[in-house]
């Protein structure tokens, strides 16, 4: 992953990481802040494609930094590409520190959902 000073995209998620989600040393679990970042991917994907999404395929990816109880995730989403039935997505995870305007990028990857029919069968994407 890129050092970067800004996010990339268009927020779609903030969540407080909350002691629940964290492990023992205080540090929140990563399929945590994966789960936020799929949850970020279904709506931004949703909304562009008009209806229900399901992710297919998550690429590598690789935690920089730790988020921390008491850090608000901010998830950055951005739509790269747009395919007959699915869409990839960039997608940046950003940790605001605890009382704090500190912002560090946390991680990031490539989502890519499908669009799906009222019968969950892949649908295509409608134009914008």
């Amino acid at each position: 992953m890129t050092a970067a000073t800004k996010p990339n995209g268009e927020l779609t998620l903030r969540t407080l990481a909350m002691p629940g989600d964290a492990n023992a040393a205080g540090d929140i679990f990563g399929g945590w802040v994966m789960a936020q970042m799929d949850l970020s991917c279904g709506i931004r994907a949703a909304e562009r494609a008009r209806g229900r999404v399901v992710t297919a395929a998550v690429k590598e990816m690789a935690f920089a930094l730790p988020v921390k109880i008491g850090d608000t995730l901010c998830i950055y989403t951005d739509i790269v590409a747009v395919g007959r039935t699915s869409m990839t997505l960039k997608v940046e995870a950003w940790a605001q520190r605890y009382l704090s305007h500190v912002m560090e990028k946390v991680t990031d990857a490539i989502f890519v959902m499908v669009a799906l029919d009222s019968t969950g069968k892949p649908t295509p994407v409608p134009d914008e």
